[in-house]
């Protein structure tokens, strides 16, 4: 899967860096939870070469992050974290915490307390950003990110796609302030950004 879904992901990850600017005047953290290809991340390391990049996932997964960051020459700035992020020590002061794909999986509690976890790693006036599949409020619309829900209730034990109201709430409820949302193209992920307040 990370192999084949790699470089799909690179025009809505080079779309979500450039909504997200680090401070190119200092060393920046950023954390891919969920890495899987790294390509998040690494839309991320190209263009700010004082960033520093911790791509989070199992192991044999992370074999295709650093082979893809070493074939788009960011290997220098591009570090790993095995296990899963339940677990797992994230470390702390990173400017940015990227959750790509991955909240889908689980019920609001278990988003909400992964969440609070993310927001402990951040450095005052860090940012989370979330992409997912987002319905409308009428959770029917549009098509896509509608049917996602039926994928997720057919294949996990708590998982939906999740309006953005219901992604306010969360993050609100583990401490973050001004969520937003941004399309991202060509396809129909959306963005939801929130900063550590």
């Amino acid at each position: 899967f990370a192999r084949g879904m790699g470089w799909m992901m690179l025009p809505p990850a080079e779309a979500l860096a450039g909504l997200i600017p680090l401070d190119p005047t200092r060393d920046s953290k950023v954390l891919d939870i969920s890495a899987s290809h790294g390509i998040w991340g690494i839309a991320f390391a190209q263009p700010n070469p004082r960033a520093r990049i911790v791509a989070l996932d199992w192991a044999p997964v992370l074999e295709i992050a650093r082979a893809n960051a070493a074939r788009m020459g960011v290997s220098d700035h591009f570090s790993t974290l095995e296990g899963s992020v339940f677990d797992l020590d994230l470390g702390s002061d990173y400017d940015l915490v990227l959750l790509p794909n991955f909240l889908h999986h689980f019920d609001p509690p278990t988003c909400v307390q992964l969440l609070q976890k993310v927001y402990t790693s951040l450095r005052e006036r860090g940012r989370v950003s979330i992409v997912e599949f987002v319905p409308n409020p009428d959770r029917v619309s549009p098509p896509e990110a509608a049917m996602f829900s039926l994928v997720m209730l057919v294949s996990t034990e708590r998982g939906d796609a999740y309006t953005f109201a219901e992604f306010e709430q969360m993050l609100t409820k583990a401490g973050f302030d001004s969520p937003e949302q941004h399309s991202l193209p060509p396809g129909v992920s959306t963005a939801i950004i929130a900063q550590k307040s």
